[in-house]
């Protein structure tokens, strides 16, 4: 319990954790210490910090959340380096001859 609360705490506090938009995706920190990315909860969060533990300015999260349409998937990226963040998306789906449909987007805080 402890560690969730250290992990809520410190997402809060870091600069690159303020609500962002992402191209088409809202990125909004809930208290429970996921992600919601437009409204809805990812299936999995990952964090990956990029130079040393604990450090939320130099992060990677990965989530896969699901779409509207049955078996296709985003895979997201969120990467927070010195208080500036990216959102880089693929679209999975379960056919894999299928296209891949990816982009990156520059996030901008939200009030």
């Amino acid at each position: 319990m402890s560690r969730l609360l250290f992990s809520l705490l410190a997402l809060l506090s870091a600069q690159v954790f303020a609500d962002s938009q992402c191209g088409p995706f809202t990125v909004h920190w809930a208290e429970d210490g996921f992600a919601r990315i437009n409204g809805a909860k990812p299936e999995t969060q990952k964090v990956n910090f990029l130079k040393q533990k604990d450090d939320f300015n130099n992060v990677k999260i990965q989530w896969m959340v699901p779409t509207n349409a049955a078996g296709k998937w985003y895979g997201m990226d969120f990467v927070g380096r010195d208080g500036k963040a990216i959102l880089n998306v693929q679209l999975v789906q379960a056919n894999m001859n299928a296209p891949r449909v990816y982009g990156t987007y520059d996030c901008k805080k939200v009030n």
